[in-house]
């Protein structure tokens, strides 16, 4: 990897979860910080980003059978995507090459912690100056904000990809290790769990300066190939500066 393939502080990475080349999922983010090693990025309320119809229905109404439809959607390839905002929380995420989770600092509008979460995924493909690719494996590690407790969430969903055909054995197996391995590092507290709470926080900013959608483009027909989304995906620019105190002032 050389220098030019990494993403500037400041610069906007979309991060899309894609499964049989499709877009399941697509979120422009603010990159704070890339080594190579880590990627971090953060995420804030008002942010524009596209789900699947079912997803977004689901968070709304709060109907888990939604929630198990749109699974069952991902794995037959049927599912639509639609226009939706991110509220409530600041989102601090830090994705670790060729690893299998992620993890994520949940921060209220304070830069308080609420939550820590561990999320297992499929190691992150970089696309220069775009963004990563990555799918949510729908199983999480939820840890307190002093890392003192944690427990497992959508262990139902995991099995339910299980049973689909979405995660199979080597996927599993990835999974199993992955846990492992990111419990080894919230008991060291070693990696983004390093110092505890984050001192990096997020300003009333950034506004968003402009914002277009890509055109549309006929997609060559060709055996094999899927079509990469249902819907054009957004191209966002931010306006930035840094400040002393290390924050991402709009």
């Amino acid at each position: 990897m050389t220098a030019t393939d990494l993403f500037q502080p400041g610069a906007t990475a979309l991060r899309r979860d894609v499964h049989a080349g499709r877009v399941w999922t697509a979120m422009a983010q603010r990159v704070v910080a890339d080594t190579g090693h880590v990627l971090t990025l953060a995420y804030r309320p008002g942010v524009e980003s596209l789900a699947p119809t079912t997803w977004i229905a689901s968070t709304r109404t709060g109907d888990q059978g939604l929630r198990e439809r749109g699974l069952a959607d991902l794995a037959a390839g049927t599912w639509t995507l639609d226009r939706c905002r991110w509220t409530g929380t600041t989102l601090l995420s830090h994705f670790l090459a060729g690893e299998w989770f992620s993890v994520h600092c949940f921060q209220d509008a304070a830069g308080e912690p609420l939550r820590w979460y561990v999320n297992f995924e499929k190691p992150f493909l970089r696309r220069p100056g775009a963004g990563i690719d990555t799918l949510d494996l729908c199983l999480d590690l939820v840890v307190t904000p002093d890392l003192s407790g944690h427990h497992r969430k959508d262990r139902q969903e995991y099995a339910q990809l299980r049973r689909l055909g979405v995660i199979d054995d080597y996927h599993h197996c990835q999974v199993e290790q992955a846990q492992g391995r990111a419990l080894t590092m919230l008991d060291n507290e070693s990696g983004p769990f390093a110092g505890g709470r984050p001192t990096w926080t997020l300003d009333p900013g950034p506004r968003l300066a402009a914002a277009r959608t890509a055109r549309r483009r006929r997609p060559r027909r060709r055996p094999g190939l899927a079509v990469t989304a249902a819907v054009p995906l957004p191209v966002v620019r931010w306006e930035w500066r840094w400040s002393r105190a290390g924050q991402l002032v709009g």
